[in-house]
C-alpha cells in the first residue's frame, strides 16, 4: 500500500520485468479469452476503468479527517448512510504505479504491481515450485482475488490462497522508525484502511472465485503467523507497510519458503520501517539474492 497521502514522488530507478511471457505467448499458453479475462480483472480490480475512482471521500476520521464546516457537512452525512465526495481528475500514469488510493476498488498496488504479482503466479506454475501463495496486508482482498484466479485458470485445485490480515487497519506505530513516519499521518484508526474479513469474504465471492482453497488468517501478524497452518509456500507478497509488521511476516514464513519461490514487497521505497526492516533481515540471514525493481515502490526477489 503506497503512501499516497504524502504524494509520494517515485525516484527514476533501474526496473528489471518480471520473468513473464509475452502477451502473445501468453495467448498461446493460456488461450485468447483468459489472457483477455485476466487483462480486464486486473483493471477492475485497480478500477482502473473508472475515472470517477480517482474522486475521494471526504474523511472523517484518522489524520485526514476534513475540519470547519466541510467536516460537520461530511459527519451529518455519513450518520445518515452517504458521503461527502470531492471530484478529482484520474491519471492513468499514477494508477499505473499504484501512486493513488482509489475511491472504490479491489486494491491499491496499481497495474504494474498487479502485472508483477500475475508474472509471478505463473512463473511458479510453470517452473513447478511446491507451496501455497498468501499476502500479508490485503485491504479488499484485490491481490489475493487476482492469485486465485490464475490458479483457476490454469487448474491449480491443490493451491490454498492464503489471506493475512488484521480485517482492522493499520496498528498503533511502535517501532522508532514507525513512529517517526507517523507523527503527522497516523493511520490506525484510519477507517479507508480498516476492511472487515467479511466484505472481503464477499468479493471473493463477487468475482466467483471463493471456496475452500482460499484461507482465511484474521488478527494481528504477530498473533496468527507463527502459528498458521502452513507447509510450504511458493509465494510470499508482503503489504505489511511499517516496521514491525514486515519483520513479523519474514519472520513467522520466510522458513517456510520453497527454494525458487517469490518474495514480493509492496511498499519497500514507500514506508520507512518496511525498507528498514526488510534491509535488516536481508542482512541478519545472509540473503544475497538481487532485488529487483517493479514500479518505483515494490521490489521482488526469488529464493
Amino acid at each position: 500500500m503506497s503512501n499516497a497521502m504524502d504524494e509520494l514522488e517515485f525516484q527514476d530507478r533501474e526496473t528489471s520485468p518480471t520473468p513473464s511471457l509475452s502477451l502473445s505467448e501468453k495467448t498461446q499458453v493460456l488461450g485468447n479469452a483468459d489472457v483477455r479475462y485476466l487483462d480486464l480483472l486486473k483493471r477492475c480490480l485497480t478500477a482502473s476503468i473508472y475515472p470517477e475512482s480517482g474522486w475521494m471521500i471526504v474523511p472523517t476520521t484518522g489524520p485526514f479527517a476534513a475540519r470547519g464546516l466541510g467536516g460537520i457537512i461530511a459527519r451529518l452525512m455519513k450518520k445518515k448512510g452517504r458521503h461527502v465526495v470531492i471530484p478529482r481528475p484520474f491519471s492513468v500514469e499514477v494508477r499505473e504505479k499504484g501512486g493513488d488510493w482509489p475511491m472504490f476498488g479491489y486494491s491499491m498496488m496499481g497495474l504494474q504491481r498487479m502485472n508483477n504479482l500475475q508474472a509471478c503466479v505463473e512463473s511458479i506454475l510453470r517452473d513447478g515450485i511446491p507451496g501455497d501463495v498468501l499476502e500479508a496486508g490485503v485491504w479488499r482482498g484485490g491481490g489475493c482475488i487476482l492469485m486465485k484466479a490464475i490458479l483457476e485458470i490454469f487448474s491449480d485445485s491443490t493451491r490454498n490462497v492464503w489471506v493475512a490480515d488484521s480485517f482492522q487497519g493499520l496498528p498503533v506505530a511502535a517501532h522508532a522508525v514507525d513512529v517517526e513516519q507517523g507523527k503527522n499521518h497516523d493511520l490506525s484508526d484510519f477507517e479507508y484502511l480498516s476492511v472487515s474479513a467479511e466484505e472481503v469474504k464477499e468479493n471473493f465471492r463477487r468475482f466467483g472465485v471463493l471456496d475452500e482453497r482460499v484461507r482465511f488468517l484474521p488478527g494481528w501478524f504477530h498473533e496468527t503467523l507463527p502459528s498458521a497452518p502452513i507447509d510450504r509456500l511458493a509465494l510470499l507478497r508482503l503489504d505489511g507497510d511499517m516496521y514491525e509488521s514486515t519483520r513479523d511476516i519474514l519472520s513467522a514464513l520466510y522458513a517456510r519458503l520453497s527454494p525458487g519461490a517469490y518474495v514480493i514487497v509492496d511498499d519497500y521505497h514507500s514506508w520507512t520501517g518496511c525498507k528498514t526492516a526488510i534491509d535488516e533481515f536481508r542482512s541478519q540471514h545472509s540473503i544475497v539474492a538481487p532485488m529487483i525493481e517493479i514500479d518505483g515502490a515494490g521490489v521482488w526477489w526469488r529464493t
